[in-house]
This record gives structure tokens, sequence and C-alpha cells, in this order.
């Protein structure tokens, strides 16, 4: 029922763009005042329209603020260290919403098969716990931890909240699916580029360029979860090679989260 809602939805919100771009077609290209208009892709879209669209098949604004006021998630993830080995652990991920990501609570904890160690982001700051001691984690740790909140989904679902910057840069086709090339760049001035599809609005890759290196993360086996859309399996590159796999088994959303869970001692 969710599903034939979304997908109602999507189709009135793609009529109105069509109309909105015959209309577009029959009046001067700039408005009344003499200021260009915005910058419109080969059919009339918008980087606005893209984004907004986006977010209402993912739950809408209000849904996500006020069903993902806390996230528990656990899974499993599989990392390529830096001599190359392969390691594979369970996790579990507590969030806190706050009214941006620079604001927000999060713990990842990580159990390896011979340690077992959390990170914590708190007040835009990042921290380790061992053994119930505050550790500061390797820049390398601390620097892909940060990566995964700010050029994550939570980025372009939250780009005002954040007070980021939009950009409809063009379009591309990758293996017959057509996708909306949007970049946005937050305060910090770290940009993503997420690739959304055409026909679905659902983010299927992610780029961004740190250090020089450029990552890719590609998300998989969408599904609803609470009436909000949810990817349970990604994939991260970095420079053509994978370094990260991530299987989400469960996800609840609201439910009571602890505060003493983002404290160190």
């Amino acid at each position: 029922m969710i599903l034939r809602f979304k997908h109602f939805i999507l189709s009135a919100v793609l009529i109105l763009t069509s109309l909105s771009f015959v209309s577009a077609q029959e009046t001067s290209d700039k408005k009344p005042n003499g200021t260009p208009k915005p910058v419109e892709s080969a059919k009339g879209v918008t980087a606005e329209q893209v984004v907004e669209t986006t977010i209402l098949l993912y739950g809408t604004r209000d849904n996500l603020k006020q069903i993902r006021k806390s996230v528990f998630e656990r899974g499993k993830i599989s990392i390529t260290n830096a001599e190359g080995r392969v390691e594979q652990a369970n996790y579990e991920r507590w969030i806190l919403r706050g009214d941006s990501l620079d604001k927000e609570r999060i713990r990842f904890d990580q159990e390896f098969p011979n340690a077992k160690f959390s990170l914590v982001y708190k007040d835009n700051k990042i921290f380790g716990i061992f053994n119930d001691s505050v550790f500061q984690p390797r820049e390398d740790a601390a620097k892909a931890f940060e990566n995964q909140i700010w050029h994550g989904l939570e980025a372009l679902l939250r780009y005002k909240e954040n007070g980021s910057t939009i950009e409809l840069v063009g379009k591309e086709k990758l293996m017959g699916v057509e996708f909306h090339l949007l970049d946005v760049t937050d305060k910090q001035n770290r940009k993503t580029r997420f690739f959304i599809s055409a026909k679905q609005f659902r983010v299927m890759i992610l780029e961004y360029t740190e250090d020089g290196i450029k990552y890719k993360r590609k998300f998989y086996d969408y599904n609803y979860a609470q009436g909000t859309l949810f990817p349970y399996y990604t994939i991260l590159w970095a420079d053509g090679k994978q370094i990260e796999e991530t299987t989400v088994q469960t996800i609840t959303f609201g439910q009571r989260v602890q505060e003493d869970l983002f404290q160190g001692s």
C-alpha cells in the first residue's frame, strides 16, 4: 500500500514537472525583473525539484524527522585494511537525531574476532571508547567515520537543515540506467556527487574525493523500514578498489536510546 502511494506521488510530481517545462517554453528565459531563471536540464528539471522529489520518495522531510528521531542498526561489515587484509566484524550503530548533522550523536560499535571498540561522534567531534576508556582514534579511522556521516545519504536528504548548496550538473547513463548528477556542498566545503535514478529517484551511487583519493559508494537492496526507504547493502571503493562492504541485518527507528551511550568516561 505504501509503495503504491509512493509511486502515485512520484507520478504526480513528474506530471507537474512536465507541465512546468511546457509553461517555461512559452515564456521568456528571464523573470520580469531581469534576473536569470534557475538553470534547468534538457527536460526542464531543476536541482531543487530533483532533491525534493527524492526526499518525498524516501519518506518526506517531516516523516524522516519524526520517524528517524532515533536509530538502532545492527549488521556485518567487511573492511580491507591498509595491508590489504580483509577483516570481518559485527557492528551496532545508535543515532540520536539533531537539527542538523553537526548536532547529531552517533555511536558505532565494531566487534572484530580479537577486539571490540566504539567510535563516537558528538558535538561535531570524534573520539573512541575501548574497555570503558576514551582514546583518540587514528586519523584514518576518524576520517573514514566522518566520511560515513558527511558523505552519506543524510547529506542529501537533509541538505536544507545542514545549510548545504545543491547543483544539478547534468545527466549520465550507466549500464542502461539514466541518472541525474547532483552535487551537494556543505558549509565546510565537503562536496558529494549523487547519482539519482531519473526513473525511480533513488540514490544508487555517490562519489567524493578526499586527500586525492576518489571514493565511490553504491547502494543496493532498497526496502521500506517503518514507512521510509532504506538501503540494506552498500559497497565502498577507493580509487577503484573495494575497501568496505556493509550488510544491514536489522534497523529500527524511534526507540529509546540512552544518552550515556555517547559519553566518554
